[in-house]
């Protein structure tokens, strides 16, 4: 097998290097346009873990990386003034050229030939002469650019200009530097890769850089200025330049990895960011994989496409990992706000590798103060909002259970909504619940539109009320063009025109084209739209409830009334985002008036629709502010639902940063949602200042008692009935 790969960075060296030990009768062939030793950046950094993923290939080579790395078992952070260092973690770090200087040594010996200066431009030429082309090209691939109708790759240009440097001076371990001046904040990532030099990769928003007039400092100019900036850490020592020029982080991915016989490998292929050292270990291990399929039986193509089948999971976590990490960095003002050891924590934790549970195992020492502040586990913590005391922060989401006959609830909310309050959480939400019959998202939903109703969850409030210490919420709200549908279980499609009922939206645009169309509201309906609203806050308030949530997401009336991609309106409620805002608020404010002043009022909101043409985040900020200013005491989170074409990039608590943007720019108390299942991510998400509630569906659907159970694996107390405590521990 003839195998010619283009690039002589860590990938494709690596690859080589495996597939001549495994095979010696393969003909391997490494094409690199730069001469030896010319390259950019000066470190990389490896984890302790990924050594051990390398393990398995080949040890000479594999030995002689270990050998020349400088190791370090801490992270220092400096903010406001003052330090903090996080023990456990374990990494290493080596000189780039050095690196690559131990892979290319080996290949070579290896019997590989590496040419240098050797640009590759007919790829179609160099395919049908061998058997495989490995294009492990870099970021600016020229194999992935020709042949981007068959790779299909998808280029994200982030938010940050950085540029790499480096400083005779010797840091200890991997160091973040947090500096602001009239400019802005700039952020450094240093750390070690031998006995006398550093890497000090600088990093800043666009505007920042814009600020500081970058774009027409000389390299001399440049060095200066952060020479000054950074001095407090450079103790004296120079920056130096290595083609250190600013560029933006691209986020690479490809829908295609091979065609034909031809394959992407490494930044060609993939990205990951700097932040979380992983660009070097993506093309390795990504190499390791590829060596093993391409060795296996079958066609090229066959091989290739196994490859991809088998890499692709493990590839996209990591990058969905650095892609976290990528973006509180981007983000990174927001967090002055916190005091050291919140700031501390948010970053270690920052790409949901690390939890609150993991950082006290790995350094308990330095978990201590947040420990003591917390005074035990942040998210059983009480939070009171008004004149409502939480016992814990643990919520159980609304969730509909389309159980109710003419918006009756019944004997199965009374134990579904018990049971998960006997079972700890400490609000206990019910359904979307209408305000109106024609509000209903199904028949089987329930309602607040008479008092027989009324009296139904009256019942419920009362039950828990007196058998737990949970506090019991309502959310009402209106389904707009998303009503008159089947129960899910019966399909979820729109029902047949005599069993429906007429619907309403802001503008007549059905939901798909199975809908029926939805008629714009006229003011008359407005009028009586907010009369429902506020006869159902009434009735909540005379049934007990102790906190009432205004449903403002997932493409129901009121998110359709908000969202630009459904509200076309060219009245004074369509166009701006003010005029959309304006009756959205005069609910709220209405709401707000008739609810009892004592108990809080909770607002979902949808913190993107998953679509193009949706809010921008200082969009997203501004609705935020706007509907606390208006009389909401507290946000809860989610997305999507606004249009069918939405494309959700779901994953662990994937909805946090929309909870933590409207924390932390708008000021707002919030509550967050969305495939968290630990009180460790609860913890996690709590104490690092993310969200003040966090509400979780399907894990309370799973368990009813997951708090209690959860509490009590970690010894953590939590309230009992006094009719469990014989199953107490």
């Amino acid at each position: 097998m003839r195998v010619e790969i283009i690039g002589g960075g860590p990938g494709g060296l690596w690859l080589a290097i495996l597939l001549k030990k495994r095979a010696p009768e393969t003909d391997v062939r490494v094409h690199e346009r730069n001469q030896r030793g010319d390259t950019f950046g000066w470190g990389v950094v490896f984890s302790d873990a990924t050594l051990d993923e390398l393990s398995g290939g080949d040890e000479i080579a594999l030995q002689r990386i270990r050998e020349a790395f400088v190791y370090w078992r801490d992270m220092e952070t400096h903010i406001h003034g003052q330090t903090r260092i996080s023990s456990g973690h374990g990494f290493c770090g080596m000189r780039r050229t050095t690196l690559l200087d131990i892979l290319e040594d080996r290949a070579i010996e290896l019997g590989v030939p590496v040419t240098h200066g050797d640009d590759v431009t007919d790829i179609e030429a160099l395919s049908a002469a061998a058997d495989v082309v490995v294009a492990a090209d870099g970021v600016n691939s020229g194999v992935r650019n020709a042949w981007a109708i068959h790779f299909q790759p998808a280029v994200d240009h982030r938010k940050c200009r950085f540029a790499w440097f480096g400083t005779t001076k010797v840091y200890e371990r991997f160091t973040f530097l947090f500096a602001e001046n009239d400019a802005g904040l700039f952020q450094v990532h240093a750390y070690p890769f031998d006995a006398t030099m550093s890497t000090f990769i600088i990093e800043c928003r666009e505007e920042v850089w814009d600020r500081a007039g970058m774009a027409d400092r000389s390299e001399a100019d440049t060095v200066a200025y952060f020479e000054a900036l950074f001095a407090p850490w450079l103790d004296g020592h120079p920056l130096r330049t290595n083609k250190s020029l600013w560029r933006v982080f691209p986020t690479i991915r490809n829908a295609h990895w091979s065609h034909r016989n031809v394959c992407l490998l490494g930044d060609a292929l993939h990205t990951a960011h700097f932040s979380i050292g992983s660009g070097t270990k993506l093309a390795m291990e990504s190499a390791m994989s590829l060596a093993e399929a391409l060795l296996a039986p079958g066609t090229v193509p066959e091989r290739l496409a196994a490859w991809e089948t088998k890499r692709r999971p493990d590839v996209e976590r990591l990058q969905a990992a650095a892609q976290t990490s990528l973006e509180w960095f981007e983000n990174s003002a927001r967090y002055l706000a916190h005091d050291p050891d919140t700031f501390n924590f948010s970053l270690m934790t920052r790409s949901k590798r690390i939890t609150w549970d993991e950082l006290i195992k790995r350094d308990p020492a330095g978990m201590a103060p947040l420990q003591a502040r917390w005074g035990g586990r942040p998210a059983l913590q009480p939070f009171t909002i008004r004149g409502v005391t939480l016992p814990n922060r643990i919520v159980v989401s609304p969730m509909c259970q389309y159980s109710a006959t003419d918006g009756q609830p019944d004997d199965w909310h009374l134990v579904h909504l018990g049971s998960r309050a006997v079972g700890g959480a400490g609000l206990v939400f019910a359904e979307a619940t209408a305000v109106s019959a024609e509000g209903r998202i199904t028949p089987g939903c329930t309602g607040l539109w008479n008092d027989e109703q009324r009296e139904g969850w009256a019942r419920i409030v009362r039950f828990v009320h007196d058998h737990s210490a949970a506090k019991v919420g309502l959310q009402i709200g209106h389904a707009g063009r998303k009503a008159a549908t089947a129960v899910p279980w019966a399909g979820g499609a729109p029902l047949p025109e005599a069993e429906a009922w007429p619907l309403v939206a802001p503008s007549p645009l059905p939901w798909d084209r199975a809908s029926q169309t939805p008629q714009a509201l006229t003011p008359e309906q407005l009028d009586a739209l907010l009369a429902d609203f506020l006869a159902a806050a009434q009735r909540a308030a005379d049934a007990g409830f102790d906190v009432l949530e205004l449903h403002m997401a997932h493409g129901y009336l009121l998110d359709s009334w908000l969202s630009p991609l459904t509200n076309h309106r060219t009245d004074e409620h369509g166009g701006s985002l003010e005029a959309r805002l304006c009756f959205p608020l005069r609910l709220v404010r209405a709401v707000r008036a008739r609810w009892p002043q004592d108990r809080p009022l909770f607002v979902r909101l949808n913190g993107s629709a998953w679509a193009p043409g949706d809010h921008t985040d200082a969009e997203h900020v501004h609705i935020a502010k706007a509907m606390h200013e208006a009389g909401a005491d507290v946000l809860d989170l989610s997305s999507g639902g606004t249009v069918p074409w939405a494309r959700i990039t779901a994953g662990r608590m994937y909805q946090v940063p929309f909870s933590e943007r409207a924390r932390l720019e708008a000021g707002v108390p919030t509550m967050t949602v969305g495939a968290i299942t630990s009180l460790d991510q609860a913890d996690t998400i709590v104490a690092a200042g993310r969200a003040d509630l966090v509400a979780l569906a399907r894990e309370h659907l799973r368990d009813p008692y997951f708090t209690r159970r959860q509490a009590g694996v970690v010894g953590a107390p939590v309230p009992w009935p006094r009719q469990y405590l014989a199953g107490r521990r």
